[in-house]
């Protein structure tokens, strides 16, 4: 006897849960694949099936050979579509063109047991059920297979077309004008009906599918978002903070070489950027850093008059009074309007005007250091624009005769 393992104690039930696993695994759009291929295959394989209780219905006398011919054509439709099915399938999953040699080996299939049904069911007495049944089952097969590509109009038309087939056959056959046309609307609707059934499957599949590859998406677009963002930041927290750094180091090595007194403040001054710098940096990598605008404010003129920029500064007050979120998305203006005075320009005057207007806060940053090539652009800038477009606000940069301008306006409402 076998031992008390899993494999002893429930012998081939072990494999349920290996399978009922690999279903959890799997992902929704494979699950919904599985059951819609498995649904196409296992209808179209039921073809013989079909074949045989359309023979067994049939009324009167039937050839034994006609029938087993009609039965074998049944099989091979079967064989056929499903080879044309899975090739179709997965040609609407891999979006190429579906192949050609299926298809044709299917219909060909399907024309060839629709003429077998005709022989094998046209000479009973009460030939119509069997008879439209030989003829349509065998073509519906092959319609019911080419849905994941073809377009719903054309299996409408197709799915029409074969009932009026099936319809001109028992009329030759023998059937009354009336029943035939009847059958025809009848058998139309009936196979256009399951066409569009498989149809909408595949279709419902597609929209699946792109759901899932739209929040593929989604992710890798939020990804690129946080790395702009950490760039940006991290552009905001540097750029301002080095070139502090680099205009102080200049003072106190010329403070150094005059032999005058203020390089030990300046050196101190240095190291206590550098400390802030180092705060900031892991602060945008935590993402937790803010901006407060009357310390950037007060840091803008004690930076700029270091740099011996002569700087006006206005409207602390209204800086104290603003909501934090406006504070936040101006006080990243005032940085990068100190960086490019430091770095991109020769300025000799700047002036930072603060004002509140109703529900709008403006900031105006004015420098007489303009160049030939001072403009709008640049990658501060830019991330400048897109942070306060997300608040719901305004930058405008450029020139003004001999003067750089550089304009923000923020909703006082904005929430973030």
């Amino acid at each position: 006897m076998s031992g008390g393992g899993p494999d002893g104690r429930y012998g081939s039930m072990g494999a349920v849960p290996t399978v009922a696993r690999w279903w959890r695994d799997r992902s929704d759009p494979q699950r919904l694949d599985l059951y819609t291929r498995w649904s196409f295959y296992g209808w179209l394989a039921m073809t013989p099936l079909l074949a045989l209780l359309v023979s067994g219905s049939a009324e009167g006398p039937a050839s034994g050979a006609g029938v087993a011919a009609f039965v074998g054509g049944s099989a091979a439709v079967a064989v056929t579509t499903v080879v044309l099915a899975r090739a179709w399938l997965d040609a609407r999953r891999e979006d190429r063109p579906p192949a050609r040699g299926p298809l044709v080996a299917a219909a060909f299939a399907g024309l060839v047991t629709a003429a077998l049904g005709v022989l094998a069911f046209a000479g009973q007495e009460d030939r119509t059920p069997a008879l439209s049944w030989g003829v349509a089952m065998p073509l519906a097969m092959v319609l019911t297979a080419v849905t994941p590509v073809w377009p719903t109009r054309a299996l409408a038309r197709w799915g029409f077309g074969i009932g009026g087939a099936t319809a001109a056959v028992v009329l030759a056959a023998g059937t009354p004008f009336a029943t035939a046309a009847v059958l025809a609307v009848v058998l139309g609707s009936a196979v256009t009906g399951l066409a569009l059934a498989f149809r909408f499957t595949v279709w419902v599949l597609d929209v699946v599918v792109e759901m899932e590859r739209s929040r593929a998406v989604q992710a890798q677009l939020a990804v690129a978002e946080e790395r702009l963002r950490f760039a940006r930041d991290l552009h905001d927290v540097m750029g301002r903070n080095l070139s502090v750094i680099a205009v102080k180091s200049q003072l106190a090595a010329e403070l150094v070489r005059r032999g005058r007194d203020g390089a030990a403040e300046e050196l101190a001054d240095i190291s206590r950027v550098a400390e802030e710098s180092l705060r900031e940096v892991r602060d945008v990598v935590r993402g937790y850093r803010g901006s407060d605008l009357p310390g950037e404010l007060a840091g803008a003129r004690s930076v700029l008059r270091a740099a011996g920029v002569d700087v006006t500064v206005t409207g602390d007050d209204d800086a104290v009074a603003l909501p934090g979120p406006v504070q936040t998305a101006l006080g990243w203006v005032v940085r990068e309007a100190v960086t490019n005075v430091l770095r991109h320009s020769r300025a000799t005057r700047c002036t930072v005007e603060l004002s509140t207007d109703g529900g709008t806060a403006a900031l105006r940053v004015v420098n007489d250091g303009v160049t030939a090539t001072a403009g709008g652009g640049g990658s501060g800038l830019a991330g400048l624009a897109e942070r306060l477009a997300a608040t719901g606000g305004r930058l405008a940069a450029g020139r003004d005769g001999d003067r750089f301008v550089l304009t923000a306006t923020v909703p006082v409402g904005v929430r973030v």
